[in-house]
């Protein structure tokens, strides 16, 4: 990674930082961020239980385990949000009811990512389907999420305020799903390493950083235009879905772990 791209890097992940750490902190906002990494964190299951079916068929048995350890954790990170927003009375927007276009024609902007389509600029929905996605692709473009995953999650945990119990829950349940976070990208670099030598796996990681740089600086530019307002991703209700053992593991007082070792 050259000079620029880890200052744009230090840049980004500082704008980011802000941002976010602000949004979550102010309850007015609070509920759409949430909303957000809930859709983020169960929107990636099917995709790796998808892939954990396919390292099966292939033989790969040390993949399938760490991708169904994976699916497991996201599907519980995303039933933490779940529960942090249940807190406020709030649950995540449905999709099916929402217009694909805006009145104006655009599409509506919480069906698209800035991010993602800078991210993975060049590559189709048919290259990134789990069925096709070269492994090597989906390790490194991973990692790099899940490494400043873990770093995201912890200093928004730490920016939270100490004081009233749903406030307390959501710092511990940040905080476990940072350390989730950094056992990811660690199998994920073992994956590449596991079949590439070095160099070819610090040059591949070394371009997913760059596109992330750039993805990054894509995102920070869209809230900045936006003057950092999220698109409203949560509405009033309860879901009815969330599961007492959860609600129970997040108690300040539970012993529940709920940290995946």
């Amino acid at each position: 990674m050259n000079l620029l791209t880890q200052f744009l890097h230090l840049v980004g992940s500082g704008a980011v930082a802000y941002i976010t750490a602000r949004n979550l902190r102010d309850l007015r906002t609070r509920p759409d961020m949430l909303a957000g990494f809930q859709l983020a964190e169960s929107g990636s299951v099917p995709l790796l239980e998808a892939l954990r079916d396919r390292a099966i068929a292939e033989g790969d048995s040390w993949l399938a385990e760490k991708l169904e350890r994976h699916a497991q954790d996201e599907r519980r990170h995303g039933q933490i949000f779940a529960h942090a927003l249940k807190q406020l009375d709030k649950q995540v927007i449905d999709f099916k009811t929402l217009p694909k276009e805006t009145p104006d024609g655009k599409p509506d902007e919480r069906r698209r990512s800035p991010f993602f389509e800078a991210y993975f600029q060049g590559y189709s929905q048919a290259d990134l389907a789990p069925q096709n996605i070269d492994w090597l692709l989906f390790f490194a473009s991973t990692h790099i999420l899940e490494l400043d995953a873990n770093k995201d999650f912890a200093r928004m945990a730490t920016a939270l305020p100490e004081g009233d119990v749903a406030t307390a829950n959501l710092k511990k349940g940040l905080m476990s799903i940072a350390k989730d976070e950094e056992s990811h990208a660690a199998y994920l670099l073992e994956a590449l390493h596991r079949r590439l030598p070095y160099g070819e796996v610090t040059a591949l990681v070394d371009n997913w950083r760059t596109r992330k740089v750039e993805a990054m600086m894509a995102m920070v530019s869209n809230l900045l235009q936006k003057g950092g307002k999220l698109p409203s991703m949560a509405q009033d209700g309860i879901p009815i879905e969330m599961s007492d053992p959860l609600a129970e593991g997040l108690q300040p007082a539970s012993k529940t772990n709920l940290v995946a070792v």
